[in-house]
């Protein structure tokens, strides 16, 4: 049996958490309250390092915790789930913070909309917001089969956003995914954990030029994945025990089926000087 002072290891949907006992059970008519308070044997739902699986939305459990530890519902400026973090206070069962979540919801939407999403920033927004913001991407290409010259495009991940707070929500307004970035408060800070809520990369330039932004430098580097075909295959020798073999098999077996593949990383610096 757990005492009170017990700390918990979660894995909430592949995020992990470290919490005391006494915030997961702080709200007795809640869902946590039930898996984890004394009177009844440990949750057997383990990952392979024994911490307590949820299979729920891990990014935003970190708000549950938050109103458990202090009954208050502090969200990150322009956060823009709240149906879902609702839909997280229902499961976890806290009527009080399914309360806040609404009446917060009903202010929101007695704010003024921001308009379309290639709307420009303002001359008065822009006027002191000079300095400069990186935009980078991390890409995949594949390359043909039996060294074709063509290369196929396979996937381009997040745009990320790194500058000065208040620079890059008036440059990419309502398009800036705020939800990463733990810090709250003071505009004038700078972070780099905004990413953009689409992915194409012309759409973010297009909207640093309009806000007055010139590209000054860009970077990129790249790796290419050997291809099954010239990689030597393994032998007895470089497996350790027969128990490895299923281990490699399926990791051989799809390399057999993957062309080969190139990953890069490219950053652009816009910089507004007057």
């Amino acid at each position: 049996m757990t005492t009170s002072s017990s700390t918990i290891d979660l894995n909430v949907g592949g995020v992990h958490y470290t919490t005391s006992l006494t915030t997961l059970v702080s709200a007795k008519e809640s869902l946590l309250c039930s898996m984890f308070e004394e009177s009844k044997p440990a949750n057997d739902c383990k990952d392979n390092l024994g911490r307590v699986f949820i299979d729920r939305d891990g990014v935003l459990f970190r708000y549950i915790l938050d109103y458990l530890r202090n009954r208050k519902l502090v969200l990150p400026e322009n956060f823009s789930e709240l149906s879902r973090l609702r839909l997280e206070a229902e499961y976890y069962r806290l009527p009080e913070l399914i309360k806040l979540l609404d009446y917060q919801n009903s202010k929101s939407l007695l704010k003024p909309t921001l308009g379309p999403i290639r709307s420009s920033p303002s001359t008065t927004e822009l006027a002191d917001n000079t300095g400069s913001i990186t935009v980078g991407y991390r890409g995949t290409f594949a390359f043909g089969r039996d060294g074709l010259a063509e290369i196929k495009f396979r996937r381009l991940c997040r745009l990320l956003v790194c500058g000065k707070v208040n620079l890059c929500r008036a440059v990419f307004r309502d398009t800036l995914n705020e939800n990463r970035d733990a810090d709250r408060g003071d505009g004038g800070r700078y972070s780099s954990r905004f990413y953009l809520k689409h992915s194409f990369l012309e759409q973010a330039f297009d909207m640093l030029i309009d806000a007055g932004f010139e590209l000054k430098a860009a970077c990129g580097t790249g790796t290419n994945t050997v291809s099954c075909e010239h990689s030597p295959v393994p032998t007895s020798a470089s497996m350790p025990s027969a128990s490895n073999t299923k281990t490699h098999l399926p990791q051989l077996v799809s390399q057999v089926s993957e062309e080969g593949r190139w990953y890069h990383y490219n950053e652009f610096v816009w910089v507004k000087a007057t």
